[in-house]
């Protein structure tokens, strides 16, 4: 686990797709499978997709404030019976006091794993600040469309993009900054983050790669 500020946003990368986001006056976790011992108490929880390791149930009792808000899939909404969930597509737009929070599209292209239509990528702009976190997904062409000054973006491969495909993702974002996550956390998703840091250098010096350990 470790963090970075951009602007005045903390960002906490938790291990493989987790992450905390805090600032405004805000706590958000995105993927909650993996967490700190006490981790503080979240204002909001974005759920990418209904797989045990970016929906897990008994994380997001554990951390959600009794008036905290999930934002999520249907599929992963029908796994947290008794949690007050609200679900999103791809193109829905939810504002939770002030914290804005789109939905897109993430999918495999050619690979079962993650069929259109059943999971999402989430862009949100929190103090004026704008983070795309991928979800699980292949570089697909709706990442044209998408604009933000910080990208967090799969490279495991297997089940999402792999390092080269990763590269090509951020050239079309063209973000300010990109952190890689989905790797080395699981089974089958070895990568070299700085070999990924290096591929993106030479194509697109403007982006700053920053690694969380």
């Amino acid at each position: 686990m470790s963090s970075t500020t951009y602007e005045n946003i903390e960002i906490t990368w938790l291990g493989h797709a987790s992450f905390r986001l805090s600032g405004v006056g805000k706590v958000m976790y995105i993927d909650p499978y993996v967490l700190d011992d006490e981790p503080p108490m979240a204002d909001i929880v974005l759920a990418t997709h209904e797989h045990y390791d970016h929906c897990p149930r008994d994380n997001i009792m554990r951390i959600l404030r009794e008036d905290g808000v999930v934002i999520t899939t249907r599929g992963c909404a029908s796994s947290l019976v008794g949690i007050q969930c609200r679900r999103v597509k791809d193109g829905d737009v939810i504002d939770v006091d002030g914290v804005r929070v789109e939905a897109v599209p993430a999918y495999n292209i050619g690979k079962p794993f993650h069929p259109r239509g059943l999971g999402v990528g989430f862009i949100i702009e929190m103090g004026g600040v704008r983070i795309y976190h991928a979800g699980d997904t292949d570089l697909v062409p709706e990442m044209e469309n998408v604009r933000a000054d910080v990208a967090l973006l799969p490279i495991g491969g297997t089940y999402t993009m792999s390092p080269t495909e990763a590269v090509e993702a951020a050239c079309k974002i063209s973000p300010k900054v990109v952190i890689p996550m989905h790797y080395n956390y699981l089974s089958g998703l070895e990568q070299d983050a700085h070999s990924f840091a290096l591929q993106l250098k030479q194509r697109a010096p403007h982006i700053e790669v920053r690694i969380l350990e």
